[in-house]
């Protein structure tokens, strides 16, 4: 009966750690976005954060004519916490208070181009991680197992951790990978245009010379037979 008890904890326990492993990979509280902002607009976007939370925005300018932009994070209240003039990408973290954030990206400057934006958001410390430690409540007699709960939990919000980090990068490099192939395609499109003109033009001056060397050695005297 003793040994049955056990393998029912055991089991419960297990049960529990995975429980809390799926729920731990399934909250992500990062999310990016890419849109377009036209010429002489400005877009702004508000995110809700909790106090004593942190705020991480991340952004590129993957296509458009300079590859700039103008960039404003307004706290809940209105003050202007960062902002930058013409930048092509930027990264700003603050320690928030709770309210709505605002940031915006202003094309206004620019009166024909569009640009294509892409943004990051990274919240930490949103407050969901006391409702993981709810699967400790269910747990009776962990110390009669040989493996200890809270490392298991230790390791599971690493092995999440470093995760997360993993995606972000690749989300990063997947938006460095656009802006460059946009950059390589609007610079194979102008050496094309170019190339083409180029070629035209020598084609044009070529025939030109022909004609000016034919009109130099052309007999053009009339002569009258006797």
């Amino acid at each position: 009966m003793r040994w049955s008890m056990e393998v029912l904890r055991a089991c419960v326990a297990c049960l529990s750690v995975c429980v809390s492993l799926a729920s731990a990979f399934s909250q992500s509280l990062d999310s990016d976005f890419t849109f377009t902002l036209a010429a002489g607009r400005r877009e702004c976007f508000f995110q809700t954060m909790k106090k004593d939370a942190s705020l991480e925005i991340e952004y590129q300018v993957l296509d458009g004519a300079s590859l700039d932009v103008d960039f404003q994070l307004n706290s809940p209240s209105g003050h202007i916490i960062a902002s930058d003039y013409r930048k092509s990408d930027g990264v700003h973290t603050v320690e928030t208070e709770e309210g709505d954030y605002m940031f915006c990206f202003d094309n206004t400057f620019s009166a024909v181009s569009e640009k294509v934006i892409f943004f990051e958001l990274i919240l930490d410390n949103m407050g969901e991680d006391e409702e993981s430690e709810d699967w400790k409540a269910y747990v009776q007699g962990a110390d009669l197992l040989d493996m200890k709960l809270e490392d298991i939990m230790d390791t599971i919000n690493n092995v999440k951790s470093r995760l997360g980090k993993s995606l972000q990068i690749q989300t990063l490099l997947r938006a460095f990978e656009a802006r460059d192939r946009n950059l390589q395609e609007s610079n194979y499109e102008r050496v094309n245009l170019w190339s083409c003109t180029n070629v035209l033009v020598m084609v044009i001056v070529s025939g030109v010379q022909v004609y000016l060397l034919r009109s130099l050695f052309e007999d053009k005297t009339k002569t009258r037979p006797f």
